[in-house]
């Protein structure tokens, strides 16, 4: 066994730099990075101090009071509304609920109808009527006013004729000549209500005519003969109501004289003649 061999001391000139790297060492690791230190935490007393300094440099806007004023109206708009509806509804239940509870009585019986007694029979037929108990059948009544063009001949029975103007009557009998009787020439006053009368005939009877002026209310004119015989006239007149007209009747021979009576539409007497 070979003795070891004695360990020889390092120079100290040639302990190497730590600093240095040897040539002879290429493949060592480099030393790592230092780690990052933490920043230093401030203190809390530090922190408060800068948000009362960040607030008292803040001003406030001004408060939005009529905004809230609205809103707070539209709220209790909203809640009285919904209280209404529920109280209708409540009433209304309530309503339901007594009309539901409430009983119906049935209407009493009406009572039986009455025995009504039957009605009598006639036996016998009335009695024939005779002609003496008969009202005498007469002729109807010429028309009481007829309203004609100026000009119009109008047939007055009997062969007779009358036609109207603007100045006048005009008429014409059997033989064929012409009568004319005027309402312009001063004779008549048209300003108050009267009558006139002409009349032609013979034996077998009279053809009565005239005129009627001063009013525009006329209503007939009769003629009154013997035994309160009574003849209603037949009246003409022209368009406009001019304020006169024209009448016109027959008579038969037992009439005797006539006197002619004019009325106004209420049956009030306005004029008359005697009898001619």
């Amino acid at each position: 066994m070979t003795p070891a061999s004695p360990t020889t001391p390092p120079d100290p000139d040639s302990t190497p730099d730590p600093d240095s790297t040897p040539d002879s060492a290429p493949d060592a690791a480099p030393d790592p990075a230092p780690a990052p230190r933490p920043a230093p935490r401030p203190a809390e007393a530090d922190v408060r101090a800068a948000f009362a300094r960040a607030a008292f440099e803040v001003t406030p806007g001004p408060m939005p009071l009529e905004a809230v004023r609205r809103a707070g109206r539209i709220r209790r708009r909203r809640r009285t509304t919904a209280l209404s509806a529920f109280s209708v509804l409540t009433v209304a239940s309530a309503v339901a609920a007594v009309v539901a509870l409430t009983p119906v009585r049935p209407s009493p019986p009406s009572p039986p109808p009455a025995a009504v007694p039957p009605t009598a029979v006639r036996t016998s037929a009335p009695a024939p009527r005779t002609g003496a108990d008969l009202p005498p059948v007469l002729p109807p009544a010429p028309s009481p006013k007829r309203v004609v063009a100026a000009g119009e001949r109008v047939d007055a029975g009997k062969g007779w004729r009358i036609w109207l103007t603007r100045d006048g009557k005009h008429w014409t009998g059997p033989e064929g000549y012409e009568n004319f009787r005027s309402v312009v020439d001063g004779n008549i006053d048209l300003t108050a209500p009267d009558v006139s009368h002409q009349s032609e005939g013979n034996g077998e009877g009279a053809f009565h005519s005239g005129l009627y002026y001063g009013t525009r209310t006329a209503g007939r004119v009769e003629l009154k003969g013997a035994g309160d015989r009574v003849i209603v006239a037949t009246l003409l007149e022209l368009p406009g109501k001019p304020g006169w007209g024209v009448w016109y009747a027959h008579s038969g021979p037992t009439d005797g004289d006539v006197s002619p009576v004019l009325y106004d539409r209420a049956g009030k007497q306005l004029s008359s003649l005697p009898p001619s």
